[in-house]
């Protein structure tokens, strides 16, 4: 085993948000879309040792899914790191002696692709500063996904770290446009073009997307704007997607008869996912209907692993079930594409796959099972088949 295949990727990729450091967030603007994306996952893997580490790698089909860009075009992805490398960060702000600090760095010292993984690294100042945990937004790597404009992330990513007191305070119109990374545009120093072409069409993408919702208020220095701000409050629609497992597992009758017997959410949607609805609903029945049972949630778990029917009925023989037949084949599939994979894949296989998980439960039931995680069944086949769908039709 080389080098390559014993640099282990960091333990950041479990998370689903990346800590974005206010400088940072000030001086990316001129970034695009896809650079945008890939500055972030990029730092969300490198976070944990940022200072403590020269380099960091993540694999490169992981990266390019991560971003939303489900291509093998690996000159895209060259240019697009290629940016970064040619991208200048500037800062001014406060250091921990209260004196103002100033200072610039590309933002990533360099970056190379070998062997299917992507090797980069930040200059020390600058990581000292995306480090710098007292100031930083939390960015939601599942909502950056959705984004399509370049200006409509790069608002997400600075009215985000006001959520909590409500505003972003009054910013001055140039502070604005370099925030946009439109600041070297004639063109946009008309308020006029700047609204219709930039703040119209990027305020109505965050507040379709993402989970806040944000209101532009300006204010005037004479007739002409001279300052803008924006009211920021939670997107309650999106917070109730989020809590949703994707799969209606709660909405379900049995689901809810479950719930009435006392069986925790995580078996209860572990039980439907790995059984089916109708399997686990008839081994409720076959429990309501035995007498004098103390505990029926501890009866129901042995009735529906051990496949416990009336007397008078012949026992089903689940294994010729072609459902199961079926199921049992995709997971052995999956096996064997994970043991095609390097460990530097495999590890970055996983922690894309946990970075997708929404619940708890999900997340626990994965790190105990892996990728035979019952609970997960389902969206581990999906994972699956877009990382190497040639080889799960």
């Amino acid at each position: 085993m080389d080098s390559s295949d014993k640099a282990r990727l960091t333990g950041a990729l479990k998370r689903e948000s990346v800590k974005k450091n206010v400088a940072a967030i000030h001086v990316s603007g001129k970034l695009s879309l896809l650079q945008r994306k890939l500055s972030n996952v990029l730092l969300l893997n490198a976070y944990d040792t940022l200072t403590s580490q020269s380099s960091h790698r993540i694999d490169a089909q992981a990266l390019c899914l991560m971003i939303g860009y489900n291509s093998n075009d690996i000159d895209t992805l060259k240019s697009a790191l290629r940016g970064l490398a040619e991208t200048v960060a500037e800062w001014d702000m406060l250091d921990e002696a209260g004196r103002q600090e100033w200072g610039v760095s590309a933002l990533l010292s360099y970056a190379k692709l070998r062997g299917g993984v992507c090797e980069y690294a930040y200059s020390p100042a600058l990581a000292e500063k995306l480090h710098d945990p007292k100031v930083f937004a939390l960015i939601n790597l599942n909502i950056q996904r959705q984004f399509t404009g370049g200006h409509a992330l790069a608002l997400y990513e600075n009215c985000f770290r006001f959520v909590k007191t409500g505003s972003t305070g009054w910013w001055s119109l140039d502070i604005f446009r370099r925030l946009m990374g439109v600041d070297g545009s004639e063109y946009y120093q008309s308020y006029k073009h700047l609204n219709a072409k930039v703040i119209k069409p990027a305020v109505a993408e965050v507040n379709k997307v993402s989970d806040i919702i944000v209101t532009p208020e300006t204010r005037k220095m004479g007739r002409a704007v001279s300052d803008i701000r924006f009211l920021i409050r939670r997107n309650p629609q999106l917070a109730i997607m989020n809590i949703d497992d994707g799969e209606g597992t709660r909405t379900t009758r049995t689901y809810a008869r479950l719930m009435e017997l006392g069986v925790s959410d995580r078996l209860a949607r572990q039980w439907i996912s790995e059984h089916g609805e109708d399997y686990v609903a008839g081994k409720i029945d076959y429990v309501a209907g035995q007498p004098e049972v103390r505990s029926p949630a501890k009866y129901l778990s042995r009735a529906i692993s051990e496949d416990y029917v009336p007397p008078d009925t012949p026992k089903s023989d689940r294994a010729g079930d072609p459902a199961i037949k079926a199921r049992a084949a995709k997971l052995k599939r999956v096996q064997e594409l994970v043991q095609a994979r390097s460990p530097t894949q495999r590890d970055a296989d996983k922690r894309l796959f946990m970075s997708q998980l929404t619940t708890n439960s999900e997340r626990l039931d994965f790190e105990n099972h892996g990728w035979m995680s019952a609970l997960n069944a389902e969206a581990i086949f999906q994972f699956w088949a877009e990382l190497v769908p040639q080889d799960t039709e």
